[in-house]
């Protein structure tokens, strides 16, 4: 029996124990502290600072109150017309309804504990605090950067901060950017200065470097331009154009600084400047091959790209395909007609010629060849009807053909026929 009521005890004692530590881990921060203040309050060099009890309450001005720099007396009395210390006449001001308390002039040497007790006409006694910590403010922040051009591959970049206050934060941004490390970007220890190397043409933008503390901040920036190209040139214009039209050819290279431009067309150099060609009125001498080269003064890098142009005549012109299948359909035209001829003749639709030979005594007429006379002879009847006769017409044509050539004096030649002669 005497055994279970130590055990009771016992657990009584550790539920209670327990309940007290609980008790002082939430709340132990307000024991003995019934005016709460922020447990940090910043103030800057030269400034000035606010200290004022969050949860005062309704307490009336007829209390006795006590403002202390940590064992040091600011002021006490009466809320409504407390006394100030000399030390202080000309750096506080106190406000009788909030009890706060605006310390002026703020110097390195303020920073330290203020505690505020409040004393009412009836009830307990009121105690807060907090700690006032001072800051330089920050000042003539600036950034050195390189002075030399950088090139893309080549130049590593250095840029290095300084400003005077008290620095407790160093942040660095690119184009509005949180710029972080890398293999090519270190920072160094303190975080003040940023190394980059190589550089890279995305390295080009402004960079901004912040300074700040809990009272103050500064920002100072610094543009780096990366020098890079000329890469990927390229012409755009047409391959063909008509005859006689203005046309234009433009040089596009992708560079930083913009590069500059030449032309040759043929070889030779037509003084053209600028990214752009201009043909006026084309003609079939502007035909060939144009080379546009694009140069950067800064990289020193130059870049060419070629381009050939034909000039036609109007109308499109005709394509390679095009040509072939003319060349193509003449030639069966032409087999057709041929065979047409071939099967004329034989059928005697188209009539044979009677070549007969004329002798020649002379020597001269010996060496100019024989002289073939040729003739055709084709009747054709037509009803002519005038009253009751009928009149036949006949149609005679003689050809004579000559050889001319000595080497080939079978082969004859032609001459022109001789009218149609009408017969009755």
């Amino acid at each position: 029996m005497k055994l279970l009521t130590d055990q009771s005890s016992t657990m009584m004692s550790s539920n209670s124990l327990y309940w007290t530590l609980w008790m002082v881990a939430c709340f132990g921060e307000y024991l003995g502290q019934n005016l709460q203040f922020p447990g940090q309050t910043y103030g800057a060099i030269g400034g000035s600072v606010m200290f004022t009890p969050e949860n005062l309450g309704s307490i009336g001005i007829d209390v006795q109150i006590t403002w202390n720099f940590g064992a040091t007396n600011i002021l006490t009395g009466k809320a409504e017309s407390p006394t100030i210390v000399p030390a202080y006449i000309d750096r506080v001001s106190f406000d009788q309804n909030t009890l706060s308390l605006e310390l002026l002039n703020l110097k390195m040497e303020d920073s330290g504990l203020y505690i505020l007790t409040v004393i009412p006409v009836s009830g307990d006694q009121l105690r807060g605090e907090t700690t006032l910590q001072l800051f330089e403010n920050i000042t003539n922040v600036r950034l050195t950067g390189p002075e030399e051009t950088l090139i893309e591959d080549k130049s590593s970049a250095n840029i290095t901060s300084e400003g005077s206050g008290t620095i407790t934060s160093v942040q660095w941004m690119k184009d509005n950017s949180p710029l972080s490390s890398s293999s090519r970007i270190i920072f160094s220890s303190d975080n003040r200065s940023v190394s980059i190397s190589p550089v890279e043409r995305s390295d080009t933008g402004e960079y901004k470097c912040t300074y700040s503390n809990p009272v103050s901040s500064e920002t100072a920036k610094l543009t780096l331009i990366i020098n890079y190209g000329p890469e990927g040139v390229s012409i755009k214009g047409p391959d063909e154009m008509d005859l006689g039209v203005q046309m234009f050819l433009s040089c596009i290279a992708n560079s930083e600084p913009s590069a500059s431009f030449s032309w040759t067309f043929n070889g030779s150099d037509t003084g053209v400047t600028t990214d752009q060609y201009t043909i006026d009125k084309t003609d079939f001498t502007d035909s060939g091959e144009y080379i546009c080269t694009a140069f950067n003064r800064f990289t020193n890098r130059s870049e060419s790209i070629r381009h050939v142009l034909r000039i036609q005549v109007g109308g499109g012109g005709l394509s390679t395909g095009a040509v072939v299948g003319i060349a193509i359909g003449v030639s069966v035209a032409v087999s057709g007609i041929c065979g047409l001829i071939v099967y004329f003749t034989k059928n005697n639709i188209i009539p044979k010629p009677n070549f007969q030979k004329k002798d020649k005594a002379s020597g001269a007429t010996a060496q100019r060849g024989q002289e073939l006379d040729i003739s055709f002879e084709e009747t054709s009847n037509f009803s002519d009807t005038e009253g009751d006769e009928n009149r036949i017409y006949e149609n005679r044509n003689e050809m004579i053909y000559e050889n001319l050539e000595t080497q080939a004096p079978n082969r004859p030649s032609c001459s022109t026929a001789p009218p149609l002669q009408a017969r009755k």
